[in-house]
């Protein structure tokens, strides 16, 4: 085993959006496990928006990424060493590895992975944090019922498809919004949306006319994780007793969305409103594991990945994810 870990480091705090020079690639020693603890060699390495936020010296829900340290993000990986007996070597595990080759886990963290079940890449996507913030956002916030309508943001993002997919099972109407033609045909005819539409192609105006169009009888449920343009046409089509989970917004995260939104429809209409943080709520993983997994292992719930090969490529590729230019869910292969 090489002697020599490559990371990727957190330079300099961006400006807007990030830039590839905003990191540092740089080797140092591999660690070596304490009591209790992992080696884990990374396989695959999650890109994620809420990255963005930790990149910043603000305050937020967790802390910042310090200058000149390993950028956080999910990862799953091989056990190298071991000092914990409940898991071996060779184990598959997924855990907080961050952005580098090799890292030390406290055993209890991490989650041991059955290969024989999907992909190990999907511990960090369909069956990962994403999936379950879906699930979680959909059920326990949004609370389909069938014959209702729903409209996800980012429809063919990693949690966007998965929210679609699983209204769509649960008996509503899924209405998609994209960012090209070609993530709305894939929201179509692979996911099984009812309706997608380019947000590219409108201005706020238009596209909440095109909205109303898909949407006939108003909408139940607005999964949001974009925010701006998107956002400001849902408002007006917006059902009485609506409820919209809030997990992200993307188009805020670099600070360049300035779009005006009009928050009448919430009160005349009663909406509910509700942020949330999947990390707040370790319990429903079990739940929603038990769920959403025979669906993806059955084809009821269907994938796809952006798999970036090589971690130097990983700044170049997260800066990809805020110009809409990843089709699915992001991930870095590091090692085979």
């Amino acid at each position: 085993m090489t002697t020599m870990n490559r990371q990727v480091q957190l330079r300099r705090r961006p400006n807007g959006l990030p830039q590839p020079e905003d990191f540092a690639i740089v080797e140092t020693p591999v660690p070596h496990p304490g009591p209790g603890e992992l080696l884990v060699r990374t396989h695959f390495l999650s890109l994620d928006p809420y990255m963005r936020g930790r990149m910043n010296d603000g305050k937020s829900y967790a802390a910042p990424t310090p200058l000149n340290a390993v950028m956080p993000g999910g990862t799953v990986g091989e056990v190298v060493a071991s000092n914990d007996p409940s898991i071996a070597v060779g184990s598959i595990v997924t855990g907080g590895g961050g952005w580098q080759e090799f890292a030390v886990l406290n055993a209890r963290s991490v989650r041991v992975v059955d290969a024989s079940l999907a992909p190990i890449s999907t511990a960090i996507g369909v069956l990962g944090m994403p999936g379950q913030t879906a699930w979680y956002g959909l059920n326990v916030i949004g609370r389909p019922q069938a014959g209702q309508t729903v409209v996800v943001g980012a429809a063919t993002g990693a949690v966007g498809s998965v929210v679609g997919q699983l209204a769509r099972l649960a008996g509503c109407r899924v209405v998609g919004v994209a960012g090209s033609d070609a993530k709305c045909a894939h929201a179509v005819h692979d996911l099984g949306f009812d309706a997608c539409v380019n947000h590219r192609s409108h201005d706020v105006s238009s596209l909440t006319d095109v909205l109303q169009q898909a949407c006939p009888d108003g909408i139940d449920i607005y999964f949001e994780n974009v925010g701006g343009a998107t956002l400001a046409a849902v408002l007006p089509n917006l059902n009485q007793g609506a409820r919209i989970p809030l997990c992200g917004l993307i188009s805020r995260y670099n600070g360049e969305d300035q779009t005006p939104l009009n928050l009448g429809p919430l009160l005349s209409n009663r909406v509910t409103l509700q942020g949330f943080i999947i990390s707040d709520h370790p319990d429903t993983f079990p739940i929603f594991f038990a769920d959403v997994a025979p669906r993806v292992q059955s084809g009821q719930v269907r994938y796809r990945e952006d798999i970036v090969d090589g971690l130097a490529n990983a700044p170049q590729a997260f800066v990809r994810l805020f110009s809409g230019e990843n089709f699915g869910k992001l991930v870095i292969r590091v090692a085979s």
